[in-house]
């Protein structure tokens, strides 16, 4: 008779636990890209020219490749990350064909910005599973998206890519139930969105360094008696006061063991300092500058000198 009493405790027990059991969701956030403004910050001009999905699921022969949703979502996903840190102008590549007709309907002519840095990714993996977990009185089903994502980060003056890596991300989702009561594990699409964007911010913080690593540049406009002119304006950060190291361009050798021709540093020539900044968009944004040098500037070969910024 104790024995029945104390099973039926036990059994009592196990209810009001299980009454009390709520569907609980695990989700490993992907680190915060935005950092401390250390110092001025010059935006890059970047663009995205396109993502992919290279996974099994994509290669698929009913999978259609000109509206591909998974992809779409990454490079939605990594251009929001890139914005939300402020260090960059983003450009529309993947939609540049529609934004180009549009223009024409309009009879508006369309000058697409030229980029300094262009980043080409993919999806190459991704994949939902569903465990579970069967005991006397409760059960556990946990299910389970994982996705990677390569990127590469190309240097558009070169051609070069200066950053390739691939992050993995995870998220899963689990119930519990006791007795028949407790939370059910439906199929839930945003764990592909979890998964997906803590892959992406393993190296938003990366492509972050590689393009601030290298000095800011830009070049001559105009260098006349009437107003020295450099491109850049407020838009990427430039304001008055700013200050940069006016360059002489280095010589160009080429590598016999590449094939590849390689410009030597140049020689600092003097500065110029910011006094005025104008233009309605990055594209027509400009700045007025006075310049201070020994070596004076040759207004009619421009192009043998560049502006960069002094890290």
């Amino acid at each position: 008779m104790r024995t029945v009493r104390l099973l039926s405790v036990t059994v009592l027990a196990l209810f009001v636990v299980s009454a009390y059991a709520q569907r609980k969701t695990t989700v490993v956030e992907a680190p915060s890209t935005s950092a401390e403004q250390t110092g001025k910050v010059i935006k890059r001009k970047v663009a995205i020219g396109r993502f992919s999905n290279e996974t099994q699921y994509g290669k698929g022969i009913f999978y259609d490749k000109n509206n591909d949703p998974m992809g779409k979502q990454a490079l939605d996903i990594l251009s929001a990350k890139l914005a939300a840190s402020g260090k960059f102008i983003l450009l529309e590549r993947n939609d540049l064909a529609a934004l180009l007709e549009e223009c024409q309907k309009n009879e508006e002519k369309s000058s697409p910005i030229g980029a300094d840095y262009m980043i080409i990714g993919s999806i190459t993996e991704f994949g939902r599973k569903n465990v579970g977990k069967n005991g006397v009185f409760s059960s556990t089903k946990t299910q389970t998206v994982d996705a990677a994502v390569a990127i590469r980060l190309v240097d558009v003056s070169t051609g070069m890519i200066i950053y390739s890596d691939e992050g993995k991300g995870k998220a899963e989702i689990t119930a519990k139930t006791t007795m028949g009561v407790g939370g059910q594990v439906d199929y839930d699409a945003s764990l592909a969105d979890k998964a997906i964007s803590e892959a992406i911010g393993q190296l938003v913080e990366n492509i972050i360094n590689k393009c601030t690593d290298k000095p800011w540049r830009t070049y001559f406009l105009s260098y006349d008696n009437d107003a020295v002119i450099i491109g850049g304006g407020s838009s990427q950060g430039l304001s008055v006061g700013d200050t940069f190291n006016v360059m002489g361009k280095g010589k160009k050798v080429k590598n016999p063991q590449t094939g590849m021709t390689i410009e030597l540093p140049g020689k600092q020539l003097g500065t110029v300092t910011v006094i005025a900044t104008a233009g309605d968009t990055p594209e027509t944004e400009y700045s007025i500058v006075t310049y201070n040098g020994d070596t004076p500037i040759d207004g009619e070969k421009l192009s043998d000198y560049y502006i960069i910024q002094n890290l």
